[in-house]
């Protein structure tokens, strides 16, 4: 197949690339700047409201896969939260419109969305048939997976891809909690008690790929593992792996000074998200548990 693939140099999108390719896949990026790259590219820039059509037209992909967004992690101003809405409503929207425009329209969009869908949900098991939450990133998932509707419109198969927190040493939250931890300062967030929704980046690539190929699946899609932890747990984890202490909490008021109000209330937020759709079309997971993921990310 060939395959238009947005955020493409990202955590995400970098080794989906190479697992895309790898499969026999042409890949064709979108990018705000376009770079010297072994795959065609295309140019978007989704604050300005500008896409290459014409090349889009030109590609005939048959499947995009929507990844780009602002990082949510830093402090969060006003500006920040904009640029955090903005750069997911306002690109996913561009992007589905003209998808929905194309004369040969591709078959399907997986387009990222996040497990914030849900709100602060304490220990309630949460299923892609549960509720939005209320506050700021559940208003910001509702609004983004919206964004994708021209498209499902003009009968492409869209699917809301939720995803939970990604582990990998390259970035995202591992990648923050390593240093600390490596100093023996590592511990819980706040209380510890908030339910962390977490899956292998591995994990996280070949569900993605599942999502390619499994044709009869659309909607939303948790991409978590079937094995929710608490902070604490995740924190008591990582330090056993590195044998290291984990008993330091992190204060509310350091998250405060650090994130600001909101963004310290994010991360003291949590989600117990079930992938139930995920293992009723028969995925299998590598690391299901969550001590052998971190093992075989910090071997």
């Amino acid at each position: 197949m060939k395959i238009a693939v947005s955020g493409s140099t990202g955590l995400i999108g970098s080794p989906l690339v190479a697992a895309l390719t790898g499969r026999g896949h042409e890949v064709v990026r979108l990018m705000r700047r376009p770079m010297a790259t072994a795959e065609p590219a295309l140019q978007w820039d989704p604050e300005r409201g500008t896409i290459d059509r014409a090349g889009l037209e030109r590609e005939r992909a048959d499947a995009v896969i929507h990844l780009a967004g602002e990082n949510v992690f830093g402090r969060w101003t006003e500006a920040k939260k904009q640029r955090i809405r903005d750069s997911r409503v306002q690109g996913t929207r561009l992007l589905g419109e003209t998808l929905a425009g194309l004369e040969r329209r591709p078959a399907t969009l997986l387009a990222a969305s996040a497990i914030g869908y849900y709100g602060d949900r304490g220990a309630e098991a949460l299923t892609e048939q549960s509720g939005s939450g209320d506050d700021f990133l559940a208003e910001v998932a509702r609004a983004w997976e919206a964004a994708t509707a021209p498209a499902g419109r003009a009968g492409i198969r869209v699917v809301n891809m939720r995803f939970g927190i990604v582990l990998t040493t390259k970035g995202g939250a591992l990648g923050k909690m390593l240093p600390p931890f490596w100093l023996g300062l590592g511990g819980p967030i706040g209380s510890g008690n908030q339910s962390v929704s977490w899956i292998e980046l591995g994990d996280a690539i070949n569900a993605i790929l599942h999502l390619l190929d499994r044709q009869d699946l659309a909607g939303p899609v948790n991409i978590t593992a079937p094995t929710p932890v608490t902070n604490r747990e995740m924190a008591t984890t990582l330090g056993k792996v590195l044998h290291r202490p984990s008993i330091v909490p992190v204060p509310s008021f350091a998250l405060r000074i650090a994130f600001g109000t909101e963004g310290a209330e994010m991360l003291q937020s949590g989600q117990r998200v079930l992938p139930e759709r995920l293992l009723a079309s028969g995925f299998q997971f590598r690391y299901p548990v969550l001590e052998p993921a971190l093992r075989a990310l910090l071997a």
